[in-house]
């Protein structure tokens, strides 16, 4: 790479160019696409990579203290987090993205003195037709699902906690109730969301995470320990993702490596593994 690139923060009169190199790679950064879009909703800073003309090369989008590269193959200079503030050395949460990228960053922050405290990796997945029902779709008769409302929260609230304990949160780090219902709150807010519902009771939840330009990203699935291994999380996604699909959107999500079962279900409702992901908890 010539000396000559350099970073520096997003002005005004980027924001065209920025937003169509994300449209050229959105497949890939569908996380970093839907913080670009919702920046105005969040504190979000955006650094761009220029060349001596000017040209935008690539990104680094710092989300509520969690860095988000967009480096589309591109070698980057080194970092100096002391310079100009170009990231909050001493609050960055985690670093996210594709793998390999991720890595870059993880390099240049120990460089910086900052370590990750730990590394979870993921298979970054796509489905662009409707999925396939598969085997064991649950049949139960007294299976709702429907779209759950505010006054559902206290009973959803154990089903958001207990995935972010499994899914999200690093190892040592201390459950946030009130962080958690707030997490619920704006999920339930937006109505992209289907809840499971089995004897009147609240027990599997799927929502969207992200929206790009022509993609959803889904997370926060989860269904009751007491109530796996019935085909329900295989129904609720197939039904949920479906709707999303039929919009005329794709779906992406990420999928830990260590999470077999839900790997082999996301696989058998046809998605595709196009990368691998990674996320860096600082």
């Amino acid at each position: 790479m010539s000396d000559c690139s350099y970073w520096r923060k997003i002005k005004k009169g980027d924001f065209p160019r920025v937003e169509k190199l994300l449209k050229d790679v959105e497949n890939n950064y569908v996380n970093a696409c839907a913080k670009f879009i919702s920046r105005k909703e969040a504190n979000t800073l955006i650094w761009v990579l220029c060349k001596k003309n000017d040209n935008i090369q690539a990104l680094l989008i710092n989300s509520k203290n969690n860095i988000l590269p967009v480096l589309c193959g591109v070698k980057i200079p080194a970092l100096d987090l002391k310079k100009g503030g170009f990231l909050p050395s001493k609050k960055i949460h985690s670093v996210q993205g594709l793998k390999n990228e991720v890595i870059i960053l993880e390099n240049e922050l120990s460089k910086n003195g900052l370590n990750a405290k730990e590394i979870i990796d993921y298979e970054l997945m796509a489905l662009d037709v409707p999925p396939g029902k598969g085997k064991n779709l649950s049949d139960f008769s007294n299976l709702v699902l429907r779209t759950p409302v505010m006054t559902d929260i206290d009973a959803m609230a154990p089903l958001q906690a207990g995935y972010e304990k499994e899914e999200v949160l690093p190892k040592g780090s201390i459950f946030n109730h009130t962080a958690s219902r707030l997490n619920l709150s704006n999920i339930i807010a937006k109505g992209q969301v289907l809840a499971a519902e089995l004897d009147g009771r609240l027990i599997g939840k799927i929502n969207v995470s992200g929206l790009s330009f022509t993609r959803y990203q889904v997370g926060g699935v989860y269904v009751h320990p007491d109530f796996r291994g019935r085909g329900i999380g295989r129904r609720m996604a197939y039904e949920f993702i479906s709707s999303l699909i039929c919009e005329g959107r794709g779906v992406t999500l990420f999928v830990r490596k260590t999470n077999i079962s839900a790997r082999r279900l996301y696989l058998s409702l046809g998605f595709t593994v196009i990368n691998d992901y990674r996320i860096s908890y600082y």
